[in-house]
């Protein structure tokens, strides 16, 4: 059986002018062609030559020598040669580029966009290419935890968090409390493994370990404070999602900052506010704009 989208070895059972015709043996029935310009010497009726199956610009099944960079049921990272009305399209090392349609994007891509992708058949026989490559990422990693790994972001989840291609093969996820508005599908992560689950999926984290983190987390705070002008207009009793909006952290992350930089003398909670200290104990700074307009209501 002739199998598109794979690599078969198949047996030269005709020549013609225009190229020669493969099959599995000369008894079969179901052939195809490998054009004249692949042929090469010593290649005669009788041969075995190992090629890739896939479907030429008239969608007809024809063979190629050419090395694909993805076969059915893989994954791999492609780039964006073309985007049209109709989807994108990927260079994958052969003639014809692989189409992308839009229904299998996870993100709007751009010529120039590299992409981990998958090979599959559509309803009509097609190859093409999907950036929803969950079902198709290993689980079986080498990865345990505490390993740093480096991994592809290709899909984002407001109820999961970002879903990771480790290594560009394995499945990994990043929490979504850990998700920044910097992280898009595409970007490039190292991270932390945190837990190997019974499947083998990877739990994943882009911050080290709290008590390396805090200090990262409150020199970061108090930039940020430095940017309303010396008093941020809230406590750390404010809601997560302020949180997150003004820092990219998790509350407890944001407390746990927070109280380190209390402890070193250097902001105060006071009135519902965030206020930085001189080495004084001095207040230092003026209240944003927007702040102090707050604080006169």
């Amino acid at each position: 059986m002739l199998k598109v989208g794979e690599k078969q070895e198949l047996e030269i059972v005709k020549e013609v002018h225009f190229g020669v015709y493969l099959a599995e043996s000369r008894d079969s029935e179901e052939r195809v062609l490998l054009p004249k310009k692949e042929v090469g010497p010593g290649m005669v009726r009788g041969s075995r030559v190992q090629v890739f199956l896939y479907r030429d610009s008239q969608d007809r099944v024809i063979a190629t020598q050419r090395e694909p960079l993805l076969t059915l049921g893989r994954t791999a990272v492609l780039k964006v040669r073309d985007v049209t009305k109709i989807g994108a399209f990927l260079d994958w090392g052969l003639e014809k580029d692989l189409f992308l349609p839009f229904h299998e994007q996870t993100a709007k891509v751009f010529p120039g966009d590299e992409c981990v992708v998958a090979l599959y058949l559509d309803k009509s026989g097609r190859l093409c290419g999907t950036m929803k490559v969950y079902p198709y990422l290993s689980k079986n990693s080498p990865y345990q935890i505490e390993d740093q790994v480096r991994g592809r972001v290709y899909e984002l989840s407001g109820n999961f968090g970002a879903f990771v291609a480790v290594d560009d093969r394995y499945s990994g996820l990043i929490p979504k409390h850990e998700v920044t508005p910097e992280l898009r599908v595409g970007s490039i992560v190292r991270a932390r493994v945190t837990g190997v689950k019974e499947d083998g999926k990877l739990d994943l984290s882009i911050r080290e370990k709290a008590y390396l983190q805090m200090d990262e987390d409150a020199e970061y705070i108090m930039q940020v404070i430095g940017e309303y002008e010396g008093v941020l207009p809230f406590d750390d009793k404010v809601s997560p999602e302020v949180i997150k909006r003004e820092f990219g952290l998790s509350k407890n992350a944001f407390k746990r900052a927070v109280g380190r930089l209390m402890k070193q003398g250097k902001v105060e909670i006071s009135g519902g506010r965030i206020r930085r200290l001189q080495e004084n104990g001095a207040v230092g700074g003026q209240s944003s704009p927007a702040a102090r307009r707050e604080t006169r209501g």
